[in-house]
């Protein structure tokens, strides 16, 4: 009876020293770990700042969206799931194939959508038979939604869901943790390059569950701060008139205040729907944006590379004149050919050539064969340094995402890239935009506008009001250029439009003065010999037609650089979209 006694006394003393070792040794842990299963923190994400252009028209808006996710790492059995859900609403194969495509791209700890956009009637009828599916959540979102569609998709971009790639990003700048409870984030245009303005500051409100994870009481909520909105420089009626004029060419363009580098339009043909990236774009319509030979998700404005035909000839000019070449009164007598060292021929556009010729009257009518000699005569060091002076060669600074510099070509570069030399031949053809040199038309654009309003100092801008862009701005010199070579430039330019001119047509019958510039950039050599005949060559081989222009010619207010892809003659071409846009601009002041 003792032994047994003490027996039980030693198990009342275990029993009493575990109670001491559970609630006072191990008291924060246990408490801790009662409270994780009663207390759920739910994140509140916020609000996406909405784009309006700059008469407040919205461009990207949100709208209430509702959808049934589920957690994967909850569902035992998908297909199951699937066919008891099927029951109450229809899950179709593109359903499954976006969870799946999801699943692959994102970390599993956020819910996931199974049928998105729900309509009242689906709404209604899972509400009733929710208590059926305890794993399955309907989420109320704002869903992010473009009320015009294409209209101007490459420079507003848009947005997907965050992929794993992302998330790395984020955790590496610190910033995961105001992702939480986030789907979407910015990957193009606009909505990337001003994603941490737009996406807000994320909210968390702390719930109390049963213990089947029921809601019983809120007990805390921060709420999120919703994200900045942005007023962009588009003018979206602009827009609108400018991709119209384009119909089915493919090509850019870019309209600019030169007084202040604000951008008025900005075009990349062809377009696409951005809404097609918001739950995920599908298989089948990413190979047909991403395999189209048109290449629709190609920012032509920005990333397209081009010959600048003879819109560069107004900058070989000044590149002559501030080297003290050819000015007037110099002519020459343009025969319809240039001749290197008496041995290779360069011919002009013009048969027969365009007589006598000075600069001025070189750049109205694009004389090659004047621009041949000027080019041979600075050579390629002093012509690179004066584009170089216009911007081209580097990236203008403008507010988008993965914008190109362009080239300027030399000796030192054709060695390192072909391991040849330089010949001077390439030197002339330089000196009428063929050959190795490339511009993208927002550097066309800020060029013409630097020869508009040379004494302005600016840097094109797709944000309005931008603080970032007015200090950088401050920092740019103007660039240096004598006020007679200018002036030599200018009346040039505006004689491209008068009689005579290479655009002549578009000058009849208008109000106002446009100053300007045609090109043509060859998309292949022809050889010695053939006549170029746009009508028996393939569309995809013709010519590319290029048009740069600013007016009023005597108070510029708009400047504009246009590149239609194989659309033959600049004037013809390119010209007349100008004019649409100029007509336009201009009209309340011209009427």
């Amino acid at each position: 009876m003792k032994f047994i006694g003490y027996c039980f006394l030693i198990f009342f003393f275990l029993i009493l020293f575990r109670f001491f070792y559970i609630q006072i040794l191990q008291n924060n842990y246990y408490s801790t770990q009662a409270y994780d299963n009663s207390i759920k923190v739910i994140p509140i994400e916020p609000a996406r700042g909405l784009i309006f252009d700059r008469n407040n028209t919205i461009i990207a808006d949100n709208k209430l969206n509702y959808s049934l996710e589920v957690i994967p790492r909850e569902i035992e059995n998908l297909d199951i799931l699937i066919n008891k859900l099927n029951d109450v609403i229809s899950i179709d194969t593109e359903d499954i194939k976006k969870y799946k495509r999801i699943l692959n791209n994102n970390e599993y700890n956020q819910t996931i959508p199974i049928k998105s956009n729900l309509t009242k009637k689906e709404l209604a009828e899972f509400a009733i038979q929710s208590y059926q599916f305890p794993n399955i959540k309907l989420k109320e979102t704002l869903k992010r939604y473009y009320p015009k569609g294409s209209l101007g998709v490459h420079f507003l971009g848009y947005i997907n869901r965050i992929s794993k790639k992302d998330l790395s990003i984020l955790e590496k700048e610190g910033k995961k943790e105001n992702y939480i409870g986030t789907d979407h984030i910015g990957k193009a245009g606009v909505e990337f390059q001003y994603e941490q303005e737009l996406h807000g500051e994320s909210g968390f409100k702390q719930i109390e569950v049963n213990s089947i994870g029921k809601p019983l009481r809120t007990l805390k909520t921060y709420s999120a701060k919703e994200g900045n909105n942005i007023h962009l420089t588009i003018d979206l009626k602009i827009q609108k008139i400018a991709e119209n004029a384009f119909k089915n060419k493919k090509g850019a363009l870019i309209a600019m205040d030169p007084n202040n580098g604000e951008i008025l339009a900005y075009v990349s043909m062809p377009i696409y729907d951005p809404g097609l990236f918001i739950d995920g774009i599908s298989h089948k319509n990413w190979n047909k944006l991403n395999k189209s030979p048109d290449k629709p998700l190609l920012d032509r404005a920005i990333n397209g590379l081009y010959p600048p035909g003879s819109t560069l000839k107004p900058f070989v000019a000044i590149a002559g004149l501030e080297n003290q070449l050819r000015m007037p009164p110099f002519k020459i007598n343009d025969p319809g050919y240039f001749y290197i060292n008496n041995s290779r021929r360069f011919k002009d556009w013009k048969i027969g050539g365009h007589g006598e010729v000075d600069i001025i009257k070189a750049i109205a009518v694009s004389c090659d064969t004047f621009f041949y000699g000027l080019a041979i005569e600075l050579g390629i060091p002093k012509l690179n340094k004066a584009l170089a002076n216009f911007g081209f060669g580097k990236k203008t600074g403008i507010d988008l995402p993965n914008e190109k510099a362009g080239l300027l070509a030399d000796a030192k570069w054709k060695m390192k890239k072909y391991n040849k030399k330089w010949y001077s031949g390439e030197t002339a053809i330089t000196g009428i935009g063929q050959g190795f040199t490339q511009v993208t038309p927002i550097q066309l654009a800020l060029a013409t506008s630097k020869i508009a309003l040379p004494n302005k100092s600016v840097i094109p801008h797709i944000k309005l009001n931008s603080q970032h862009l007015k200090q950088n701005t401050n920092n740019i010199a103007p660039i240096r250029v004598s006020n007679k070579t200018i002036a030599w430039v200018k009346e040039g330019m505006e004689n491209v439009t008068e009689d005579g001119g290479t655009a002549a047509f578009i000058g009849k019958n208008i109000k106002y003065k446009i100053a300007a510039k045609t090109g043509t950039a060859q998309v292949f050599s022809l050889k010695d010999g053939e006549v170029y005949d746009e009508e028996k060559i393939p569309e995809k081989l013709r010519d590319h037609a290029l048009f740069i222009a600013y007016a009023p010619a005597e108070n510029p207010k708009i400047a504009l650089a246009i590149v239609v892809e194989n659309g033959g003659h600049g004037g013809s071409t390119a010209g007349p979209i100008a004019k649409k846009i100029f007509d336009y601009y201009l009209s309340s002041e011209y009427r």
